[in-house]
């Protein structure tokens, strides 16, 4: 038993699959809430039926009991001969009816018309490997997850079958790593009680398995012994068991060891070391999401500044100006505060969600958008033409920044529901350019709208220099991508952290190169 990613150059949208976004999860809790109303009618109508068909059994037995104690005397009568004529001619095919009237047709007719907005298998494997990113980038055991021991005020648990399955999802795409950890916690579920349709034979014998893949020989050993003792007869674990055994006995030979019995310990998070995948920063990117190894310093502190913008004396800023705080000095980043209003988000969102598919990046060999695993998160486009915010959303942008956005592209709002996220990327492209760019140049900066606040996860995250930025409803961040001189600024590395608790909804407007040439002169050197 046992079953390299290429990265795009260029991403189409700057904002990585999970279980889809908010909103379409949103209409699937009430899809369910429906349909159990359904069942529920079902259930009503089923009782009813059988209630009618128990009154009937019972009138019967009464009678037939009384005309079969004395079938002469009882048919003497003549009200008894036609009464019985009656019955089986009429009154049992109207019973034959009743007994034949499927009360599901309601229910059938009902979960026929919503099927189609049904996840499928696809977006359940997603779900699942959504928990197992959070897993990996919050360092969370398979426990947390599976006893809800999150944040947030509605925790779910996790079944025994559950965990089993999400344990399956990772075996079957050959992750072991993650498969041990889930199929350790079914195990301990199991062990202590909890009732489970999966068999103990079962989970033994995908862990067991597992753990070899793992290499740790002895614990696979061990697992395999208790499955044989669970099923003496299991159409692989005697011959698993050897395998091991001989396998061991020649690596100890070679190594020139004696045999140490496995540790006593159960497997956790931290047991086995998790295998290293395309992404170089991985270990600095996610402990930034984590909150770990912030490089802001008393030092740095002290040169990051707040102060109101008017946008060089901009007429629709002098009597408002924008409060803008300083996130970070070099490259530098800031944050401006009550940039879009609550009606103004309530709007964007009511757009957006309509138009919302799944995020696509754009393979820099094919030129083609496609979907990556890389990148998770729902997005939409917005034209100033599609309502009047969106026309005064853009104005503000270009007010507080001072650059022109006839260039720019379009207001994209992307929506990450838990697990979502997009790794590491750089927003500006990469030569050679892109044939798209050759008109409007280059993404010269970033204009990040914050339209929800997240209770956990979520951060915005800089992996080159250190640096984490927090979602905050209604604030801004800003940024440029590129040196004066139109060189890419690779310290802008960016990520935008797997959401753990909620939903992150954000807009945000790259800004092009054309258009700036008074706005943002060149400066005297490369790196200007």
């Amino acid at each position: 038993r046992g079953p390299n990613e290429n990265r795009f150059l260029y991403a189409s949208v700057s904002l990585t699959y999970i279980i889809s976004h908010s909103g379409q999860m949103t209409d699937l809790v009430y899809t369910e809430k429906e349909l159990v109303q359904s069942l529920k009618d079902y259930i009503k109508a089923e009782e009813s039926k059988l209630a009618a068909i128990k009154s009937w059994a019972n009138k019967l037995d009464d009678l037939t009991r009384v005309s079969t104690s004395d079938p002469e005397g009882y048919l003497a009568h003549p009200v008894n001969a036609y009464k019985l004529m009656k019955r089986l001619n009429t009154e049992w095919s109207e019973l034959e009816s009743l007994v034949l009237q499927n009360p599901s047709d309601g229910f059938i007719s009902n979960m026929s018309v919503h099927r189609q907005y049904f996840p499928d298998q696809d977006d359940e494997t997603g779900a699942a490997k959504a928990l197992m990113r959070l897993q990996d980038t919050y360092q969370l055991d398979s426990e947390a997850f599976s006893r809800g021991k999150l944040p947030g005020s509605y925790q779910g648990l996790l079944t025994v079958d559950d965990c089993f399955d999400m344990g399956k999802t990772a075996y079957n795409d050959a992750d072991y790593y993650h498969a041990v950890l889930w199929l350790q916690q079914s195990l301990k579920q199991l062990d202590a009680g909890e009732e489970a349709m999966v068999l103990k034979a079962d989970i033994l014998d995908y862990l067991s398995f597992s753990v070899y893949q793992m290499g740790d020989l002895p614990r696979a050993i061990e697992l395999t012994r208790r499955l044989v003792a669970v099923d003496p007869n299991h159409d692989r674990a005697g011959g698993n068991l050897r395998y091991f055994e001989r396998l061991l006995t020649k690596q100890l030979h070679e190594m020139n060891q004696t045999y140490q019995p496995p540790s006593e310990e159960p497997i956790q998070l931290g047991t086995y070391v998790r295998p290293k995948d395309h992404l170089p920063e991985r270990e600095i990117y996610e402990a930034l999401c984590r909150g770990e190894g912030l490089q802001m310093n008393e030092a740095r502190r002290s040169r990051l500044y707040c102060r109101y913008q008017d946008g060089n004396r901009n007429p629709r800023l002098l009597l408002k100006p924008m409060m803008e705080e300083d996130e970070w000095d070099s490259p530098r980043i800031v944050r401006y505060l009550n940039v879009l209003s609550e009606e103004e988000i309530g709007k964007i969102k009511e757009l957006a969600k309509p138009r919302l598919s799944r995020a696509t990046v754009r393979d820099p060999k094919t030129g083609v958008l496609t979907t990556a695993n890389y990148r998770v998160s729902k997005s939409a486009w917005l034209e100033a033409d599609d309502d009047p915010v969106i026309d005064r959303v853009n104005q503000r942008i270009e007010d507080i920044t001072g650059l022109a956005v006839d260039t720019a592209e379009l207001l994209q709002v992307a929506n990450y529901g838990v697990g979502g996220q997009y790794e590491p990327h750089f927003d500006f492209s990469r030569r050679p350019f892109d044939s798209n760019l050759k008109v409007s140049g280059n993404r010269l900066a970033t204009f990040l709208n914050y339209m929800s606040d997240v209770e956990a996860g979520g951060a915005t995250v800089f992996p080159d220099f250190g640096a984490a930025i927090w979602p905050r409803k209604g604030t801004a961040v800003f940024w440029y991508n590129l040196y004066r001189s139109g060189e890419g600024d690779y310290r802008t590395r960016h990520a935008a952290c797997p959401v753990l608790v909620g939903s992150k909804w954000v807009s945000n407007k790259w800004i092009h190169e054309r258009g700036q040439e008074f706005r943002r002169p060149c400066g005297l050197t490369e790196v200007d």
